[in-house]
């Protein structure tokens, strides 16, 4: 295994501060409130800015929704659905997946005896969303093309899943509606889906 300068020197492995993540998180403030705003780190290390940024829109959610369980926990998936990342080390990747689950679950303040489908719900999007690949080559750790799902609610309490192509989602055509990244700027496009999935209720994400 290698230690962490040996990291640095072949991967270029650095990770930001606290400090740095927040000040870079404050320029962009309004996106980082917003629930469905959506974010991809294409080199995202353990998480750091995905925790913040995950962090920031529970808080919302909870203030928001705080005797409403049903509202916070769709809302607070859909949040967790809007997070995007691409690192090379897989034990970064766990790591992201790991924090960002526990973070979800600590800021969890309902009881209910669905909570544990909760979370399974988020752990599944989760590994979905974060991915053990090269965001230069776009393809993923097995040399496959590089697959992300763009998550909406559909009749208030079913999620809809969409299968893109890393590669083809920044493609050089232009598309004139929303699509899975139009977030990043005005530059976004979108293709036609590899995948669609049948509607799954929020508690019963897999």
């Amino acid at each position: 295994m290698m230690d962490k300068r040996e990291r640095i020197k072949v991967f270029g492995e650095v990770f930001t501060s606290l400090k740095e993540v927040n000040a870079m998180l404050d320029l962009t403030q309004k996106e980082t409130f917003r629930t469905d705003s959506r974010f991809l780190e294409p080199a995202c290390g353990n998480g750091n800015f995905l925790y913040e940024i995950l962090s920031r829109k529970l808080n919302i959610l909870l203030e928001k929704f705080s005797n409403n369980k049903l509202d916070y926990q769709r809302q607070s998936l859909l949040a967790v659905s809007s997070l995007y990342g691409i690192d090379i080390l897989k034990d970064n990747v766990n790591s992201a997946v790991e924090r960002l689950l526990n973070l979800y679950k600590n800021k969890y303040q309902f009881d209910c005896n669905d909570k544990q489908k909760l979370f399974n719900s988020c752990e599944f999007i989760l590994n979905k969303n974060i991915v053990n690949g090269d965001a230069i080559s776009l393809k993923d750790i097995n040399k496959q093309p590089i697959v992300f799902s763009e998550w909406s609610i559909v009749n208030n309490s079913y999620f809809k899943r969409r299968d893109f192509t890393f590669k083809e989602l920044i493609a050089n055509q232009p598309f004139d509606t929303p699509n899975l990244f139009s977030d990043l700027g005005d530059e976004a496009f979108i293709p036609t889906p590899i995948k669609e999935f049948p509607l799954q209720h929020f508690l019963n994400l897999k």
